[in-house]
């Protein structure tokens, strides 16, 4: 079993709270009902514990595909888009942080960009011990897909995936729940008309063809790299699932929160 089944990271992507076809466009009815309902999740369940996280949307996908900032930073152009990327998607976490404090969930960010150590894409070291400090506390911390100083390629990017790895592999949560606007991994993208119900190592390889990437621009590597990412932590970390589902209706994150498999399971299986 995971280390500390009442602990859930939630990642909102970026799909679920920007329009990612049009930039820098935020959904702030949508944030404001997730907040509310964040709020009302932890004012009945005291004992559970979150990490929050959330995507950037159309507002860090742009500018980052226009200056290649994932791949590398080396030029001052370069480090001119590294530093919009940076701006939009703090941009967006303001917007989510400001919901947050006004439906009354107690939230604070904790940027990668400032404290990550960063080797070819991957997190070398994070100094967790206020992150923890804030758990301990009933307090949620938010991490967010952010710029992040590399030691191979200058300058990167961190999806949220990439941070609730390594977040994982520290803090050992029950589920990592990953919201967005599909019902579930389809088999049949972009028809859309059957979800897979369930991944496992075992199974991937042979659900992989099915599993296309997003339908608006992703530089951290739409659905199909989310999907590797989760089955390989859930292969590592016994006792971890992983759902991605759709939070757009009310209460499927509530019930999702409460154990309910909305969507796609991935869990390591038998």
């Amino acid at each position: 079993m995971a280390d500390n089944p009442k602990l859930f990271f939630l990642k909102l992507g970026g799909s679920l709270i920007t329009d990612k076809f049009t930039p820098s466009t935020a959904k702030p009815d949508l944030i404001a009902s997730l907040a509310a309902e964040l709020a009302g999740i932890i004012k009945d369940s005291p004992e559970t514990r979150l990490v929050l996280g959330h995507g950037s949307g159309s507002f860090g996908h742009a500018p980052a595909k226009k200056y290649g900032t994932r791949q590398q930073v080396s030029t001052p152009e370069g480090w001119f888009g590294f530093l919009e990327v940076w701006f939009q998607a703090s941009a967006l976490n303001r917007i989510v942080m400001e919901n947050l404090n006004q439906a009354g969930v107690p939230a604070l960010t904790f940027p990668a960009s400032s404290s990550a150590v960063v080797s070819d894409g991957k997190v070398l070291r994070w100094e967790l011990a206020p992150m923890q400090d804030a758990l301990r506390r009933g307090l949620v911390p938010v991490v967010y897909g952010d710029v992040a100083f590399d030691q191979v390629r200058g300058g990167t990017i961190l999806s949220t995936e990439d941070i609730f790895v390594h977040l994982a592999r520290q803090l050992n949560p029950g589920r990592i729940l990953l919201a967005g606007i599909e019902a579930g991994v389809w088999v049949d993208y972009p028809a859309n008309t059957q979800v897979i119900p369930l991944i496992t190592p075992k199974s991937w390889g042979d659900t992989l063809d099915a599993v296309q990437g997003a339908a608006a621009t992703d530089v951290t590597g739409g659905m199909s790299g989310k999907v590797g990412e989760m089955v390989a932590l859930v292969e590592e970390i016994p006792g971890l699932e992983v759902l991605i589902f759709s939070a757009e209706q009310p209460e499927n994150l509530r019930q999702v929160m409460s154990g309910a498999n909305l969507g796609t399971l991935i869990k390591r299986g038998e």
